[in-house]
Parts: C-alpha cells; structure tokens; sequence
C-alpha cells in the first residue's frame, strides 16, 4: 500500500568506495513511505544528476497518481469503477492493471489487485501502524467476498478503462513499488547508465554487475537484520514481503496486513518469502502471491509460476530455499544448518 509520505529529492550526490571495488554515485528519495536509494557506477556527476532530477520527479508523479487511498488519479479512476463509468488513464496504470490481470491469473487468485474493498475493510488503508481495534467482522468480510472483485473484469482500450463489476477498487500496494523500480533502471538506462542498483526500502533491483564485480545484497529477517546475503551479477530483482512491519492489533493477537483474496482474512503461517527474478514487479507481486499460499502451497505456486529462486521464512523462524536460490545464498560460519533446501513437489 502507498505511504501518505510525500515523494521528495534528499541527497545530493556523492562518490563512496563502499565496500565495492567501483566508485558508486548516489542519491536518496523519500517516496510509497520509504526511502529509495539510487547507486551507479561508472556514470560522471552530469550524467548521474541529469539522470536523478528526471528520477525525482518521475517518483513524485507515481506516488501522486498511484496513491490508493488519498484523492489522486487512482481514486478518481475506483470512484468511476463504482459508478459503472468509463474512464481515461495514462499508459502507467494501463500497464499496471495489465501486469496485475497477468499475476492474478499465474497465482490462481491469490494476488488481486481489484481487492481495494478489503483492504479499506480491515482498515490497512493508512501509514500509521499498527492499526488497533478488531478486525471486521464475519458478515462484512462475508459480503465483500459476494461482490467477487478481479482485475479481470476491468477491461482496457486505447487508454480507456471500465470495469463490469462495481465493486473493483484498484490498490497496487502489492507491485507498485516494484513496478517503479523497473521504470527508475529505465531512467538510468535513457541516460547512459547501464550498471546501478535502486533500493526501495530493501526491497531492488541491480543491473550491470559481474562476476568480478557483484552487486551485494541482503535478505531482510522478520523483526530485523538480515538473515542471509546475496551477490548478484547480471539484471536480477529481489523482493521480501513480510508480516512483521504492518498489521492489526487486538488483544495481543496480530493480522498481518497481507490479506487472502479468496477468503478475505489475514494470512498466517509464513513470516517473510524473498523472490529473485528479473522484473521487479514480478518479484513484488510474486513474493506476496507467495505469502497467500501459505505453508501447505508455496512451492507448488512458485513451480506454476516457474520461479526458481525463492526463500522462505516460516512462523518459527526456519529458512527454506529452493535449490537454485539455495545455490545463490550466502550465510554466516554456523548458520549453513539453519538452511533447509526444498525440492519440487
């Protein structure tokens, strides 16, 4: 879900030696309530800052349009669902109903990004968490889950939008980050610049790294810290969604803001699932159509959804991996036993 943080240009440039052998240029942008930093390498200063000014306010423009719940283009387009009106929308948020038409269909329904309802339902349409109070209650989860709300019933036509079912209410919250990630490497890649790496809140995607020269990640651990690292070389994204920074509160009971679609409740079983692929909006909507599945399902989905590179993090803290991403993962001495490696079903 999007921040009510504005989107706004924090850093001015700066050449670190890091950790990595090449001189990174870098800029920060506080934007979808997070702060998103732009690193290059091998990029002079003009060049580097000609390419941040047009990422600023290609974010800003994003995080005004795309916003779920404040008044913006993505509300007034919900608001024309609700009216059985048709309406205009620019090329962005056709291609994000395209990518979140493709995902619902690949995840079986487990990802749906017409489920705007729900989540304004149980309350998750904000940036202050954790929400208190309890959560909705049967009759009303009930008679949401009537409606039957999908991206599939919204259909696109030269930039024209209409929905047959009344009860759509978009919310990108599951790969609008991920989908602007993909547009900032494109930024870059306009001006010339064909290795960087954007991380938005942990969550990245990285271009242009080698095998001398990797990128170096880490995989986020619920509650903090990083429970194992990456290097990655090549065009790869890697996106976490997790239970632990956003939920509903009760009487000590938690509901993570992760919602199930088909059932309209809280999931539950799985503390965090990490997804590597090359499209970062893929990686985002993927690790929480992951996240649905739950225990019993994830990797009969990740097979479907032919992703090979997945780790998961259960309730109790295990790690389990798939074997490709198993290959890629980096622990600390002592931690290789608290890796278990899952094969196909």
């Amino acid at each position: 879900m999007l921040a009510r943080l504005k989107a706004g240009f924090v850093a001015t440039l700066m050449c670190v030696a890091a950790c990595a052998p090449t001189p990174e240029t870098k800029a920060n942008f506080f934007v979808f309530g997070t702060l998103v930093e732009v690193a290059v390498r091998g990029a002079d200063a003009g060049q580097a800052e000609s390419a941040f000014t047009e990422i600023q306010q290609a974010l800003q423009r994003m995080h005004r349009d795309w916003h779920a719940w404040e008044p913006g283009l993505l509300t007034e387009i919900n608001r024309a669902f609700a009216e059985a009106r048709r309406t205009r929308a620019p090329e962005d948020i056709d291609a994000l109903i395209r990518m979140s038409q493709q995902m619902e269909r690949e995840s079986g329904g487990r990802f749906n990004a017409a489920a705007g309802g729900l989540v304004r339902l149980w309350g998750f349409h904000t940036s202050d968490y954790p929400v208190s109070g309890p959560p909705p209650s049967g009759e009303a989860i009930s008679a949401w889950l009537e409606t039957a709300p999908s991206t599939l019933q919204i259909s696109t036509s030269d930039g024209w939008l209409e929905s047959s079912n009344r009860a759509v209410q978009l919310d990108f919250g599951g790969i609008a980050k991920g989908y602007a990630v993909d547009r900032v490497i494109e930024i870059l890649a306009r001006h010339g610049i064909g290795s960087a790496i954007v991380n938005a809140g942990g969550d990245l995607r990285a271009v242009g790294g080698s095998a001398a020269d990797p990128w170096r990640v880490g995989i986020r651990k619920p509650g903090g810290g990083v429970a194992a690292g990456l290097e990655i070389d090549g065009d790869s994204a890697v996106f976490t969604s997790g239970i632990d920074q956003r939920y509903r509160q009760q009487d000590g009971k938690r509901y993570p803001h992760i919602l199930d679609p088909r059932s309209g409740q809280a999931i539950s079983g799985l503390a965090s699932v990490t997804v590597v692929s090359q499209d970062a909006w893929r990686a985002d909507a993927a690790a929480t159509a992951l996240m649905v599945a739950g225990p019993g399902e994830w990797r009969a989905l990740a097979r479907d959804m032919k992703l090979d590179k997945v780790l998961v993090i259960n309730e109790a803290g295990d790690m389990i991996a798939t074997p490709a991403m198993a290959r890629s993962v980096i622990l600390e001495p002592g931690q290789s036993g608290h890796l278990q490696i899952s094969n196909d079903p």
